[in-house]
């Protein structure tokens, strides 16, 4: 398994992941750690190659290095919209419990449920905006 995260003492990092830049799999585990305190993320890919969408599986240590695979993420990031208004839009949801509500975020936060009916953010959502939210910032500039 290739891991990428933000400790420099973790487990390793190769220079690049699968195609995607090694840089953009830091930066988006090096968000995670910051939004989900106190978990720890690497980042996997997962979506195929030639696939206009780039999909990310973020897999979640504690501080003490231990996988808690409960809270791992999928994160899908993709444009969408005509060639001269393209923006990003990202997808979150949880790997382990499908019947937790799934976040879309584009301009603004929206939660589905499993059903894909929009919903009310669930209680441990709230990072996961966050971190929606943080990674626009800082993707918006390399697009």
């Amino acid at each position: 398994m290739e891991w990428a995260d933000s400790d420099p003492l973790g487990p390793g990092r190769p220079d690049e992941l699968a195609g995607v830049n090694a840089d953009l799999a830091q930066l988006v585990a090096a968000a995670a750690d910051l939004c989900r305190k106190p978990l720890r993320h690497g980042v996997v890919l997962t979506s195929a190659a030639g696939d206009p969408d780039c999909c990310l599986r973020l897999e979640v240590r504690d501080g003490d290095g231990q996988r808690q695979p409960e809270h791992d993420l999928e994160l899908e990031i993709y444009r969408s919209g005509s060639s001269q208004q393209r923006s990003l839009h990202f997808t979150l949801a949880w790997l382990q419990d499908d019947a937790k509500a799934m976040l879309w975020h584009g301009s603004h936060a929206v939660w589905m449920d499993p059903s894909g009916l929009r919903c009310e953010r669930p209680q441990d959502g709230a990072a996961l905006e966050a971190l929606a939210r943080r990674l626009r910032a800082l993707l918006v500039d390399l697009s």
